[in-house]
């Protein structure tokens, strides 16, 4: 075009900004305002539509006490939040994301995960943390994707090779435009490498303070999928894309500091493991099968979690085992941390950051002591009936209901909406006809 104008990564366009929200299902939903409207937001504040906390991911209404054709679908205010800005690849314009502060407030999931740091902070404590995912990525597009059904893909690479370095410099591209998009985010990357499975793979963004670790996994997932889709790649962040292979985890890296130092970290206690260390996992324990829909928020979610697939089946911790929810690791003071690995990749990282973390406050102000840590196979640990995971969305989305812990941290609303939520995809599911139903009644029945 005649007037086109060409950026650099260095040069931020002020023309137009975009301001993304972060809705229940972890899409970022935005739009581009010019320079004058993003000044007026700035000082004063705006709106956004009501809807993106009634919506699912396929933009279908569920039955709400929030929003819908009862109240005409209100504006709700809004802030923007400064410390999020970031240059977005390509048109090198500005990037911020938004949060709710009218009647929407108790219901957004920033806002949520940020209680629950601001909850750390008066307890004492300052939060560390870091998020780490699985994902698989397809020499597709979007349409070629779903013109297959989604069955035959190519994936990225014809075998499996996890760690593999062949897979990684026959790759460069892809590793290194990812490490690129990364940096250019402001949400770095520690290491990146290739997962078992055809076209699996796996990245572990840098440990941060606060609630950055949550904006910058909602932020890189979402960028990397269009980098992904601008290279004829698929990045697929899904529970479980594929029958028979493990699954995408989003697994949350968590230690808490106390006046500087590490809270987890002891030279006289068993295993260098504090008390504050050991309740905050009796916590995490005690009360992940009660708020496992927020950090398995989907049907295929359920898939992921079976023996054998590098994710866990019940509220089980150890030392450095990875057939456990919880994975202590980290031989030092510094390192010591608990990875919480039930989370799916397909999780909101706001919710799966405010459900890590508030359940092992409440067992720190509890008392809460966990079992002994499970040192071999967790598949086949014997674990009390309470510690099981509910088996399906539905069964989750009770359980969250009936928590009174989910309800004293996080607000008889925010639990009645998201409830709700999973409720309605779980209807949405069981109103649906499956490959597999066809496949084995369609003829033989």
């Amino acid at each position: 075009m005649k007037d086109e104008v060409t950026t650099t990564d260095s040069q931020a366009r002020d023309d137009f900004v975009m301001l993304g929200y972060v809705d229940f299902d972890g899409l970022i939903r935005g739009k581009y305002v010019s320079a004058s409207k993003f000044a007026s937001i700035k000082e004063k504040g705006s709106v956004f539509c009501s809807v993106v906390l009634g919506w699912d991911s396929r933009d279908e209404l569920f039955d709400n006490a929030y929003t819908g054709w009862f109240n005409g679908f209100p504006d709700d205010a809004v802030r923007m939040v400064p410390e999020t800005r970031r240059t977005l690849p390509g048109d090198g314009r500005d990037f911020y994301l938004l949060e709710f502060t009218g009647d929407g407030r108790d219901l957004c999931p920033r806002n949520l995960a940020g209680r629950m740091v601001a909850r750390a902070a008066e307890a004492g404590f300052t939060v560390r943390s870091g998020f780490e995912y699985e994902f698989f990525v397809f020499r597709e597009s979007p349409r070629s994707a779903m013109e297959k059904g989604y069955r035959d893909l190519t994936p990225l690479s014809p075998t499996t090779g996890g760690y593999s370095v062949l897979r990684t410099v026959t790759n460069r591209d892809l590793f290194s435009g990812l490490m690129g998009l990364a940096h250019d985010l402001g949400t770095p990357l520690e290491a990146i490498h290739p997962e078992a499975g055809e076209g699996a793979m796996e990245f572990a963004l840098a440990p941060s303070e606060g609630i950055e670790a949550a904006d910058r996994a909602a932020i890189f997932k979402t960028f990397s999928k269009a980098w992904g889709q601008e290279h004829d790649l698929l990045l697929c962040y899904m529970a479980k894309p594929i029958t028979g292979l493990p699954g995408c985890g989003g697994h949350y890296h968590l230690s808490l500091m106390r006046d500087g130092a590490p809270a987890f970290w002891s030279e006289e206690a068993p295993d260098n493991l504090s008390q504050t260390a050991r309740h905050f996992i009796g916590g995490q324990q005690k009360y992940m099968p009660e708020l496992l829909a927020l950090i398995s928020p989907t049907i295929n979610a359920f898939t992921r979690l079976a023996p054998g697939f590098w994710a866990p089946t019940g509220a089980t911790w150890g030392f450095d085992n990875r057939t456990c929810s919880l994975r202590v690791v980290g031989d030092a003071a510094k390192s010591l941390r608990v990875e919480h690995r039930p989370a799916a990749a397909d999780a909101n990282p706001y919710l799966v950051q405010a459900a890590a973390l508030a359940s092992g406050l409440a067992g720190i102000e509890e008392g809460i002591e966990p079992t002994e840590p499970t040192r071999d196979n967790a598949y086949e640990a014997d674990m009390p009936e309470a510690l099981k995971f509910p088996s399906s969305l539905a069964e989750a989305a009770a359980r969250l209901r009936g928590s009174r812990m989910a309800r004293d941290w996080f607000g008889s609303r925010f639990v009645d909406q998201f409830a709700t939520s999973r409720e309605a995809e779980q209807a949405a599911c069981r109103a649906a006809v499956s490959d597999w139903e066809l496949h084995r009644y369609f003829e033989m029945i």
